[in-house]
């Protein structure tokens, strides 16, 4: 069974999912017994914590959930959720420490900045600690794991061909981003930039602006009105965040743009069912962000038991999900997006 701990500011409004068996367990290093693959040893009480780039986030939630279960089906006798309500650079820095202190055995972070926390997780390393980033990674010499969604770079081209497709090919375009220093945005981006400016089925295309909407839904919704009248022939937007795409479509939704300003990027189906449903929003994509949380879990009790060190080649079971191969630079990427519309999104349910 597994808990939040009652530190400041820890983890609130996570999912039922999440939450299903709040009875805290005594944790951190200790008894192992045989077992595992690789000859490594299962360690029996090993304590896991994750540190989300924020708290009350939709996306967050679905993710911390599928990896706070997927801890106990891994064999973590301990798994806690921690980190900062608003997402900025240096933020999860005093998260990591604490987790130093507590003598966590794994620490599983989504990077608000790749190189701000590589310090504090240099000394938990130093302490024993296996760091697995996810959703947003690190410097890769601060971790020794990275699991990413799915292929950064073909999430960047289904991005591109969808808006592409909805505004004919051709017009002004803009994206509304994350926090201005997360890694996976940014590489997205810059997939999506190097795409433009070499195929030339985009020659018609122009990006003309780039905002930061810092995953707060009110800024992203005052981002998404201040790009419509800075641009005002503006033919699309995508925003490669739950929380940007869900605060532009409600923005477009009871605006005179409806309907002829097109939105796309990743979304959660929930939240972006109705706006699917009145003709806010054609076609967005998404992972399912429960198996990113899985993923993790299961990568970081292989590294804890010694299975696996992170080095490429090497294999791990992810549960249900089955096994994952580490790639090059330490990489363990979860699966494709789908691409939701009218015609699948009441398939899902997250």
């Amino acid at each position: 069974m597994f808990s939040t701990r009652s530190r400041a500011r820890r983890v609130t409004g996570l999912t039922a999912l999440a939450m299903a068996g709040t009875l805290t367990l005594s944790a951190c290093g200790g008894s192992t017994e045989a077992g595992g693959e690789g000859g490594g040893e299962a360690v029996t009480d090993a304590a896991i914590t994750f540190i989300p780039k924020q708290l009350n986030n939709p996306y967050t939630d679905v993710v911390l959930g599928g990896g706070q279960e997927a801890a106990e089906t891994a064999g973590f006798a301990e798994a806690n959720v921690v980190g900062p309500l608003e997402a900025s650079a240096s933020s999860q820095v005093t998260f990591i420490n604490a987790e130093t202190q507590a003598g966590t055995d794994a620490i599983a972070i989504a990077a608000n900045d790749p190189d701000a926390v590589c310090g504090a997780l240099g000394e938990a390393r130093s302490a024993g600690a296996k760091i697995v980033a996810f959703d947003s990674d690190t410097n890769p010499d601060c971790r020794d794991l990275f699991v990413n969604q799915v292929n950064s770079k073909d999430v960047a081209l289904i991005q591109l061909e969808m808006i592409s497709e909805q505004i004919g090919g051709e017009g002004k375009i803009a994206i509304l981003s994350a926090t201005a220093n997360a890694t996976n945005q940014n590489e997205w981006i810059r997939f999506m930039e190097e795409e433009l400016a070499s195929n030339p089925e985009y020659e018609n295309i122009e990006l003309v602006a780039k905002v930061y909407g810092d995953d707060d839904d009110n800024k992203s919704f005052q981002e998404a009105q201040g790009l419509l009248q800075a641009h005002p022939d503006l033919a699309g937007i995508v925003s490669p965040t739950t929380v940007g795409i869900a605060a532009t479509a409600r923005y477009l939704s009871t605006s005179e743009h409806k309907g002829e300003v097109a939105l796309t990027g990743l979304g959660l189906p929930n939240e972006m069912r109705s706006f699917v449903e009145d003709g806010t929003v054609t076609e967005f994509a998404l992972w399912d962000p429960a198996q990113l949380g899985e993923v993790a879990a299961h990568a970081a009790k292989a590294l804890v038991d010694g299975t696996i060190t992170g080095e490429a080649g090497e294999t791990f079971t992810a549960g249900e999900l089955g096994e994952r191969t580490i790639e090059d630079g330490g990489i363990v990427v979860v699966g494709p997006p789908t691409e939701f519309n009218a015609d699948n999104i009441g398939d899902y349910d997250f």
